[in-house]
């Protein structure tokens, strides 16, 4: 920034009152002001997005990387899950014999029974009962009789 002595804005302020006037001298002090604030509010704002574009740069280099390092372990992990495979194949080959491969067995078909929908509900019945849910649909007149009072006259 320019550097200005006291010496500076007093001959500055004396030949503005000089020039200018007494009477619109507050008014241009003002809106010099207000420009002065604009301008160091823009400076500001423009600092602020150079500090941001080069965080932003910095953050790429960093993603770029990251996504190496991921790369290097995956291709790694690739590697070694190929070795075990070879490895795995050549002793099944040699417990089994020439070109026996590994096929696992279909699983065989089992009936579900008759109870299938009730063994595989997901609330057990005596959690039910304790809860008071009703398990079995019953009529308006059957709710009405369960739950009446009993008559003693």
């Amino acid at each position: 920034m320019i550097d200005f002595g006291f010496d500076k804005l007093a001959l500055i302020g004396a030949v503005a009152l000089i020039v200018i006037g007494p009477e619109r001298l507050p008014k241009v002090a003002r809106t010099a002001g207000h420009l002065m604030g604009k301008a160091r509010r823009y400076v500001a704002e423009v600092k602020a997005e150079v500090n941001r574009s080069m965080e932003l740069e910095e953050l790429k280099k960093m993603k770029g990387q990251f996504e190496d390092a991921a790369r290097d372990v995956e291709q790694s992990v690739q590697q070694e899950v190929n070795s075990a495979t070879q490895a795995f194949d050549q002793t099944w080959q040699s417990i089994g014999g020439e070109g026996s491969s590994y096929e696992p067995l279909p699983p065989s078909y089992r009936h579900p029974g008759k109870k299938w929908r009730v063994k595989r509900g997901a609330v057990p019945l005596w959690y039910k009962k304790q809860q008071g849910v009703r398990r079995h649909v019953q009529s308006g007149a059957a709710r009405v009789a369960r739950f009446r009072p009993s008559s003693r006259f």
